[in-house]
Formats: structure tokens, sequence, C-alpha cells
């Protein structure tokens, strides 16, 4: 089993340059929108949460420096603090979902934040030893230009657009964008794919008339640099607008999920809700507490504060679980899986792959 499991890992690490949105090793790591959020009533701070009456359990929790991990903030520093009662959450914080795919297929992670796609792919490869159990980010692209001539989709028509994640997911949902917008991507507008996300902030500032697609944080270090540069459309939005125009299964731009072992929600069911109750907690924290979580994020060397908290209110930290969750990060897939079926693992995920308490 081991030697599978090992087997497993080397090939989901090669595979991951293909099917995740960029590696966040790119990061130093819409305009605000309306998403409904799954509302949580816990208070706007990580409080002390009543020690539970099963046996404390140790939960081994991998998390990335890049926008999945702004919403867990709370709860990290709260745990570092001896702030939570029961279970003890110990967090491991690495650059790339590379380093957290083996630990969990090798029972080192208990629960992880990865790359949407990625979870779907670790789950038809590892015959379903992983589940989700939570959005915790939606859409962070963007398309940014330096003037005011794009108001629509529409308007990309004849343009060429700069951007990072050739033959990975924010190829797929830029083309699905510019079809439901009756754009052609391989003959309407001209996409140069280039392989860092600084290049294309690069662009963005040699060329004037330039035109990208950046995901957060990015957008904001460009807008720093550039104070000309203005969010024109947010492709979360776009995504939502094409969702109510047509009759297909509702969805949405969902780019990142936390997962956990299926072994450890079966034995461990009690620790997996406490631990969903605590999250909830902080991704009201930080929604409701930019610039603390803001400087709770450059204390863990995850973004600088002022970058962090000019990008959070455009990052769509949200916490989406249960039948919600299912529907609306079942029909992304689809959508990738029309695409390329290879970008989710080469099959829809069954429905096991979702957790409904």
């Amino acid at each position: 089993m081991m030697k599978k499991r090992f087997l497993v890992a080397c090939m989901l690490i090669t595979f991951i340059s293909l099917v995740g949105c960029s590696r966040t090793e790119d990061a130093p790591t819409s305009d605000e929108t309306e998403r409904v959020e799954t509302e949580v009533t816990a208070e706007p701070t990580p409080t002390e949460t009543e020690e539970p009456t099963n046996q404390a359990v140790e939960i081994n929790i991998g998390v990335m420096q890049g926008p999945t991990a702004i919403g867990m903030i709370g709860l990290m520093d709260a745990a570092d603090n001896d702030n939570i009662g029961g279970d003890r959450y110990n967090f491991t914080l690495t650059g790339s979902p590379d380093e957290i795919v083996p630990a969990i297929i090798q029972g080192n992670l208990d629960i992880a934040a990865l790359p949407s796609n990625l979870a779907s792919v670790l789950y038809n490869n590892t015959d379903g030893e992983i589940q989700v159990i939570a959005i915790n980010t939606l859409g962070v692209l963007h398309i940014v230009e330096a003037g005011n001539q794009l108001t629509s989709v529409a308007d990309l028509r004849g343009r060429t657009i700069y951007a990072s994640g050739h033959s990975s997911a924010p190829e797929f949902i830029l083309n699905y964008i510019l079809e439901g917008n009756g754009l052609d991507p391989q003959n309407d507008v001209n996409i140069e794919w280039l392989a860092e996300h600084t290049e294309v902030v690069a662009r963005l500032g040699m060329n004037e008339d330039a035109v990208a697609m950046l995901p957060q944080p990015f957008v904001t270090v460009a807008r720093t640099q550039n104070d000309a540069l203005r969010i024109a459309l947010d492709l979360t939005e776009e995504w939502d607008h094409i969702q109510r125009s047509n009759d297909g299964p509702n969805s949405a731009l969902i780019m990142g999920v936390m997962v956990a072992r299926s072994a450890f929600i079966e034995e461990n069911p009690m620790a997996i809700a406490t631990f969903l109750e605590r999250y909830a907690e902080s991704v009201n924290f930080v929604n409701n507490n930019i610039e603390a979580a803001a400087g709770l994020l450059e204390s863990y060397d995850i973004f600088p504060a002022p970058i962090a908290q000019r990008a959070i209110p455009y990052s769509n930290v949200v916490f989406i679980t249960g039948r919600e969750m299912q529907e609306l990060f079942s029909g992304y897939l689809r959508v990738l899986f029309e695409q390329n079926p290879g970008s989710i693992g080469g099959e829809m995920p069954s429905e096991e792959f979702y957790f409904i308490p």
C-alpha cells in the first residue's frame, strides 16, 4: 500500500503544473463582488471555543502561501496562541501544492487547502482517499488595463491578452468566459501565454495599451507599481453572468477548497465538525477585520500587510459547505471537464467526493 501511495504521489507531483492554478511560489506570494457566501453566526474575531466532550484530537493541517491561506489566518493565530480549547492543530505552511500532496497521501496531513481542480485529481487518483469539506476561495482572476476601453468581455475582441497559466485552470476559465460571450479564443483574441505572473506584470509596465489577466494578489502588486491600472473585468462576476443566462448546472468559479483524508473524517467526525466551526469563525474574522487580518498575514510571511489589506476585498474568501458546496463545485468541475478531462483527473468525481455533514 505504501509503495502504491508513493507512486501516486510521484505521478501527481508531475501532474500539478498542468492542472492546478498557477503555483503560489510565483507570488510575493471586482471591484468588490457580491458573491453569496455561507453566513456564519460567530463573533467577528476568533474566540475561545468550549472544549468538546470527546477526547482531544491532534490534527495536522497543510496551508499554502497564497490566496487559499487568507481565510485560515485567524485560526492559525488562535491555535498558535493557545486560544482554542480541545483539539490541537499543527499547521504546516508550504510554498506549493507539490509539497502538500505527498503528505496527504502518506497520512502526514489530515486536512489541507488545495487548488480546486487538484482536489478532484487527487480524489480520482487515490480511489477516493480524500474528500472536499469546504470551498474557501472563489475566483481571484481579473482583467486589468491602464485605460478605460474595456466595459464588457465583448470589448476584448481583437485585443492581445497577456496571461499566465497555459494548459491549466486559468486558461480553461478564460476560454469559458470568452465563449460564453460569443468570442472564439483562437480567432477573436490573441492570448500571449507567459511563464510567470511577474512577467505579466512587467508587460503591463512596458505597454500602456496592454491588457492582462492576473490573479490576486498580483493585481494589487501591479496597481501599486502603476496607479493608472484598473480592474476592468472581474472574471468571477463574468462567470456568474454566464450562469444566469444559461440552463446548465449551477456553478461558481472556485479556485480553492479544503480537503481531508476520508479515513480521518470517518474516525474523527466530531473533530471535523469542530474544525469547520472554527474555520467559519476565521473566515468571518478576515472578512470583517481586514486590517488586523493583513497584519497576521504579514507576520506569517504570506503577504506583506499593505498588499494583503488591498487584496483581501477582491480575494473572494468564503466558507461554503454541504449541499451548496456540492452543487457549485460539481458544476465548476463539469465546465473544466468539458474543456479538458485531464484537468480534473480524467472523470467527474463521484458524490462521495463531497463531505455532507
